[in-house]
C-alpha cells in the first residue's frame, strides 16, 4: 500500500535519491523546501510541495497531519564554507531548530504519522581508532559529536508523543555525484590522488543505493526504532579506501596529502576528514536490512563504470 511521506532536505544528494526510489514504488511524497519553483524542476515527478522555513511551523505543520512517515535530512552543509564561530552556531541551529520544530508540529497533528526517521552521522563517535563502534557507544569530543548528540536529542522526543523514532547515523555516503567520492576523482584521474592524512583512519562507508536502501528499511520497518548505524559492514582504512580506488581507476594511490594541507585548506572542518569510525552495524543487519553492496570494490566499480 503506497505511504504518504514527507521528506525535507530532499535537494541533497541523499535527498533526491530517496524521493525518486519512495515514488518509483508508488509512495506519495511531499517535498518541504526552502524554493518549491527550484525544486519543481529537480523532482518533474512530484506533485506536492510545500514552501519550508524551519523557523515557522505555522505556516507548514497542517501538511503533517493523516502521513505516515516524516523523513528530516535537511541542515546546513558542513563544507559550506569555512568553519568559525558563527557558522558552526548555524550548523547546530539548522538541526536543533528545524527537528524541534517538526516534532512540536507532529505533536499538535490529530492523526499523527507513524514514524519519524532524522539524519545523524557516526561523528557522533569522534576519532574511535581502532575499536569498533556500536549504538550504544559513548559519544565523542569534538564539534560533529556534539552536534550529532543535539540532533538526536530532539529527534527522539518523538517517542514521547507516541511515535516511533529513528535516528540514521550515515557513514561515508558513496556517490560521484556529490560528496567526498566526487572530491577525490579528479586528483585520481591526474595521477596525485592518495589518502587523506596518515591514511590510518578507519572509514566507515556505504553504497548512496545503501543509506536510500537504510531509509526507507527505517520507514517501512516497525521494529527498528532509536539510533541505527548505516555503513557498510566492512569498514576499511583510508590507505586501503585509496588504494582501491586507484586499482579501479588504473591509477597511482601513494600520493597522500599531508593533514596540515587539509587543515591550512578547510580549517577545523578537517577533523570530519581525519578522524575515523569503524562502524559495528549489527542492529541494522539484525532487524532485516541486506545491503547490495558490502565489499567497497565492488561498491566503487558499480558506481565508476
Amino acid at each position: 500500500m503506497a505511504k504518504k511521506i514527507i521528506i525535507t532536505g530532499a535537494t541533497g544528494f541523499i535527498g533526491k535519491k530517496l524521493c525518486k526510489a519512495l515514488a518509483e514504488r508508488g509512495d506519495e511524497v511531499t517535498i518541504f523546501t526552502r524554493s518549491v519553483e527550484s525544486a519543481k524542476k529537480d523532482f518533474p515527478f512530484i506533485k506536492n510541495f510545500v514552501k519550508w522555513n524551519y523557523k515557522n511551523p505555522d505556516e507548514w505543520k497542517f501538511h503533517i497531519e493523516n502521513k505516515h512517515a516524516v523523513v528530516h535530512l535537511a541542515g546546513v552543509n558542513l563544507f559550506a564554507k569555512r568553519w568559525n564561530e558563527d557558522f558552526k552556531k548555524q550548523i547546530i541551529e539548522s538541526r536543533e531548530h528545524s527537528t524541534k520544530n517538526l516534532v512540536l508540529s507532529i505533536k499538535d497533528c490529530k492523526n499523527k504519522p507513524e514514524v519519524f526517521v532524522s539524519a545523524s552521522g557516526v561523528g557522533y563517535y569522534g576519532d574511535s581508532g581502532d575499536t569498533f563502534v556500536a549504538e550504544e557507544s559513548t559519544k565523542g569530543n569534538d564539534f560533529l559529536s556534539g552536534v550529532c548528540e543535539v540532533w538526536e536529542r530532539e529527534s527522539q522526543k518523538a517517542g514521547e508523543y507516541g511515535i516511533r523514532s529513528v535516528q540514521v547515523r550515515t557513514g561515508l555516503v558513496l556517490s560521484p555525484e556529490d560528496g567526498a567520492l566526487k572530491q577525490m576523482l579528479p586528483t585520481f584521474k591526474f595521477f596525485v590522488g592518495g589518502p587523506l592524512g596518515n591514511g590510518k583512519q578507519w572509514v566507515s562507508w556505504l553504497h548512496i543505493d545503501d543509506i536510500v536502501g537504510s531509509y526507507i528499511h527505517a520507514i517501512d520497518n516497525q521494529n527498528l526504532s532509536g539510533t541505527v548505524n548505516a555503513a557498510s559492514p566492512n569498514p576499511v582504512k583510508m590507505k586501503e579506501f585509496a588504494k582501491t580506488l586507484g586499482r579501479l581507476l588504473r591509477r597511482p594511490s601513494y600520493f597522500s596529502v599531508p593533514e596540515f594541507v587539509i587543515r591550512f585548506s578547510i580549517g577545523e572542518a578537517a577533523d570530519v576528514v581525519l578522524s575515523g569510525q569503524r562502524v559495528d552495524v549489527t542492529k541494522i543487519l539484525n532487524s532485516g536490512y541486506k545491503f547490495k553492496f558490502e565489499n567497497l570494490g565492488e561498491a566503487l566499480n558499480d558506481l565508476l563504470k
